[in-house]
C-alpha cells in the first residue's frame, strides 16, 4: 500500500468522495470532533491547495480509499510506504496512531509549518523539473552555486524527474538552465520542503507536536522514504516523520526495497498524479490507482438467487 505525497488540492478534488463515501464520511466527524470544527465547511470556503483544511481532507481521502480498496477491491498490503505527506495517513493505516490521532497530527503540523515559514524562509519554494538526468541537473546546479546562489535537492522522483529547493530570485535563472540542458521545469511549490535547511522546522515539530506522541509499532512493515530502510517500530516511525523536514525523499531507494521484498503490485490509494505513474514505478510494479474517480463508479452487484 502507497500513500501518495499530497499535489495541490481543492474541495472539488475531493469533496463528492468525502460526503458520499461511508468510510469517508465516518472520518469525516473523528475528524469534527477532534479539531473541533466542521471539516467540510472549513475545507469547502478554503483558500490555496495547502490549507490546513485540505491537508486533513486529503488524509482522509487517502485513509477512506485504503479501506475502500480492502472491502471493494480485497487488496491486502503486506508493505506500506507514505512518500512526502503520505507518511501521515501511513501511520493510521499500519496502526502507529489512532485516526484521530492522525487527523490531529496533521492538522498540527500544516500549523506548525505555517507559522515557521511565515518568518523564516519565506524566500525559498521547491521547484519540479523533469526530463533532466542527473548529470545535466547537476551542471545546472553547479552554475547556481558558482553564482552564490543556495540550493537543495528535496526530492529525488526518477532518473530524470527530481525536485529542487532554491531562493525565488534563482528560479528564473535556474529553470532558463533546466530547458537549455532539454529539461521542462513544472512548477514552484510554497511551502517548500525536505532540506537539510529546515533543521529549525523539524526541532519546532519535534517540541510542539511529534515529541510526545505515543507511537506504537507498525502492524506491517514501512519503507522509509528517505532511504528506502525497513520500519518496524513506532520510535522508527516517529524518526521517518521528522526526518522528512530535513532530509531528501528518494523514491527510487522505496521503489528498490519494494522489488527487494518480491512487491509485484503496488496499491496507491489516494489523489495522484506523480508516484504510481512516474516510469521508476510503472515499469517495475503493476500499480492499482485507488482514487475518488475510481471509487465513485457505479459497481456491478452479484445477482441473488431469489
Amino acid at each position: 500500500m502507497v500513500f501518495p505525497g499530497m499535489g495541490p488540492t481543492r474541495f472539488p478534488d475531493v469533496g463528492r468522495f468525502l460526503v458520499t463515501n461511508p468510510a469517508a464520511r465516518r472520518l469525516v466527524a473523528i475528524a469534527d470532533a477532534r479539531l473541533g470544527y466542521s471539516l467540510i465547511d472549513r475545507f469547502s470556503e478554503a483558500e490555496g491547495d495547502y490549507s490546513e483544511y485540505a491537508q486533513v481532507g486529503f488524509l482522509v481521502s487517502c485513509l477512506a480509499l485504503a479501506q475502500w480498496a480492502r472491502d471493494e477491491l480485497g487488496v491486502q498490503a503486506d508493505v506500506c510506504a507514505g512518500p512526502s505527506f503520505g507518511g501521515k495517513p501511513l501511520t493510521a493505516f499500519v496502526g502507529a496512531l489512532p485516526a484521530d490521532e492522525a487527523i490531529w497530527l496533521t492538522a498540527r503540523l500544516a500549523r506548525c509549518m505555517a507559522e515557521f515559514f511565515a518568518t523564516e524562509h519565506r524566500d525559498v519554494v521547491t521547484v519540479s523539473v523533469v526530463r533532466t538526468p542527473a548529470e545535466r541537473l547537476g551542471e545546472v546546479l553547479t552554475d547556481l552555486g558558482a553564482r552564490g546562489e543556495w540550493y537543495d535537492i528535496s526530492c529525488y522522483l526518477d532518473d530524470d524527474f527530481a525536485m529542487v529547493s532554491l531562493r525565488e530570485r534563482a528560479v528564473e535563472r535556474f529553470e532558463a538552465g533546466v530547458r537549455r540542458a532539454g529539461g521542462l521545469p513544472l512548477y514552484a511549490m510554497r511551502p517548500p520542503m525536505h532540506s537539510a535547511a529546515f533543521g529549525a522546522l523539524r526541532r519546532k515539530a519535534e517540541d510542539e507536536v511529534l515529541g510526545d506522541l505515543p507511537f506504537a509499532d507498525p502492524r506491517t512493515a514501512v519503507v522509509a522514504d528517505q532511504d528506502g530502510s525497513v520500519v518496524r517500530t513506532g520510535e522508527g516511525i516517529r524518526a521517518m516523520l521528522l526526518d522528512g523536514f530535513d532530509h531528501p525523499m528518494r523514491w527510487p531507494a522505496v521503489l528498490a526495497t519494494l522489488r527487494r521484498l518480491s512487491v509485484g503490485t503496488v496499491c496507491v490509494a489516494g489523489p495522484d498524479s506523480l508516484f504510481g505513474r512516474v516510469p521508476a514505478t510503472t515499469r517495475n510494479f503493476q500499480v492499482l490507482a485507488v482514487n475518488p474517480r475510481l471509487a465513485l463508479l457505479p459497481r456491478r452487484r452479484s445477482a441473488v438467487a431469489g
